[in-house]
């Protein structure tokens, strides 16, 4: 129904920037929440930030302030731009759909993988 396809990822210095975007394709609902996660090696995946498509944002605590999500509604793109990075957010990051149902469906997107050199 849902295909996300992410891109961006590559390798960058500490303290650099990078930015990732995810298309999607299908039908991207108005109620659909989109965001990013990531997952490091031997770690649980995690969330990274979402958005609403009213812009309403949230963030987790290790991105606040460094990485900003947005999104495209009319091209059904999410974006995410991440300064000043860690090598601790080396990862792979997946874009993500939540949609509302009742098994609180989610598509994924295969991933991008971000690695941040000390």
């Amino acid at each position: 129904q849902v295909q996300l396809v992410e891109s961006g990822g590559g390798l960058v210095q500490a303290g650099g920037s990078l930015s990732l975007s995810c298309a999607a394709s299908g039908i991207i609902f108005s109620s659909d929440v989109m965001g990013w996660y990531r997952q490091a090696p031997g770690k649980q995946r995690e969330l990274v930030a979402t958005i609403t498509s009213r812009a309403r944002t949230n963030y987790a605590d290790s991105a606040k302030g460094r990485f900003t999500i947005s999104r495209d509604n009319a091209k059904n793109t999410v974006n995410l731009r991440m300064n000043s990075l860690k090598p601790e957010d080396t990862a792979v990051y997946y874009c993500n759909v939540e949609r509302v149902g009742p098994f609180g469906m989610n598509y994924w997107g295969k991933g991008t993988l971000v690695t941040v050199s000390s």
